[in-house]
């Protein structure tokens, strides 16, 4: 077992005017492997949504129960309903399977091919014809190596510019040069699925002709990070909550006033509070020999829950705080693009200031706010652990 992970982002356009995608991707995470499913139903709309939801839902959970991919097949065949138009059931896919962080098995069925970047040039790799259900797929055995970067896509990524920017749409090779121009910058794989859409919109002049969906996997390897936020609720647990805090590995982050003094205390060190103010919705940062990050507490925290849940969606708050420099987007670039694994420390007393009911923070939403930025990280494939004092 080695020390590398998969970093999955997806993300889809709809078709102009459709309130409902046709293409749907399908992620399931276990210790050492990671599954991805994205389906393209036949049309768009609703008829493409059930089609391609049953497709990725029956596959991704049969394979995940080690079924064979034939099998998946013929059950997708049967159980799919018939186009009342086509007088087929229809439903391209592409399956990605990648076991202890080295091992990758890609089935292609009628979707665009698997783009594969290694050391920030186009990879190609292996593909052999098989036959099932009367279907013709495509698969791929191959080694993984720390930084490759998996790129599926349905059909309307390709098609982007068709009769408007691009006579004939936007070709295999005009994706690859584009994609190797950020294959060295260390974007997570749900910034480069957004870079890619990005480009696709515009290139669609903001109006998709076509549903367009990217699901990016790339191959890194693991990164701890650790966080503590609000003092103990037994004064005397402070030494022993930093003594673990600052034993684990990775870098260190520190929120909240108190929690500051606490730390700083711990450490024989000082606390000083930066005069800058990046962002004047959010507290200036401080700092602490031996700290990585000094920050405010629930305030800060808000913002960083807001955008976890933006990064999980469109990642449209992405452009404001990956290059600032507030609590709160220095927080979001450490969690959110660094880590793979982060450790919480949550000190559970309360603070006699929050609970003024004229202030609109209390005990209780600072710890909705560390459950629900937890489930957003796990969301995004990152391992969580809460240790609470």
């Amino acid at each position: 077992m080695n020390n590398l992970c998969t970093d999955i982002g997806y993300n889809s356009l709809f078709k102009h005017d459709e309130e409902l995608c046709g293409d749907k991707v399908a992620v399931l995470n276990n210790e050492d492997s990671s599954l991805v499913v994205l389906a393209d139903g036949m049309g768009s709309g609703v008829k493409a949504n059930i089609l391609s939801t049953l497709t990725s839902k029956i596959i991704s959970t049969m394979l995940s129960q080690g079924m064979k991919l034939e099998d998946c097949v013929e059950t997708v065949a049967a159980t799919l309903p018939v186009c009342s138009v086509r007088k087929a059931a229809y439903s391209t896919f592409t399956i990605i399977r990648i076991s202890d962080g080295e091992n990758a098995e890609f089935f292609q069925y009628d979707n665009p091919d698997i783009i594969m970047l290694r050391n920030g040039e186009n990879l190609d790799y292996p593909k052999e014809l098989l036959e099932i259900g009367g279907k013709n797929i495509y698969r791929t055995k191959i080694k993984v190596c720390e930084g490759d970067i998996i790129i599926a896509m349905s059909d309307g990524v390709p098609h982007a510019g068709i009769g408007m920017s691009m006579n004939f749409g936007w070709s295999r090779e005009n994706i690859i040069e584009f994609m190797t121009g950020f294959a060295h910058v260390g974007f997570t794989a749900k910034t480069l699925t957004t870079i890619l859409l990005d480009e696709c919109y515009g290139l669609y002049g903001g109006e998709p002709g076509d549903d367009a969906t990217v699901c990016t996997i790339k191959i890194r390897s693991r990164v701890p990070m650790n966080l503590v936020i609000g003092p103990p609720s037994n004064r005397d647990d402070c030494s022993k909550m930093m003594s673990l805090f600052f034993s684990k590995q990775g870098k260190h982050i520190v929120c909240g006033g108190t929690t500051s003094s606490i730390a700083a205390d711990y450490l024989g060190k000082k606390v000083v509070t930066s005069l800058d103010f990046p962002d004047p919705d959010i507290p200036p940062i401080s700092h602490i020999d031996g700290v990585d990050l000094v920050t405010e507490g629930v305030i800060t925290f808000s913002k960083v829950l807001k955008y976890a849940e933006d990064y999980l969606a469109d990642n449209e708050s992405y452009k404001n705080w990956i290059t600032k420099k507030d609590g709160a987007s220095l927080i979001s670039q450490l969690l959110f693009e660094e880590a793979t694994d982060i450790n919480f420390f949550v000190g559970r007393a309360v603070n006699p200031a929050h609970q003024n009911p004229n202030l609109p923070i209390n005990f209780n939403i600072k710890m909705r706010l560390v459950d629900n930025l937890s489930e957003c990280l796990k969301n995004m494939g990152k391992r969580i652990k809460v240790i609470y004092f």
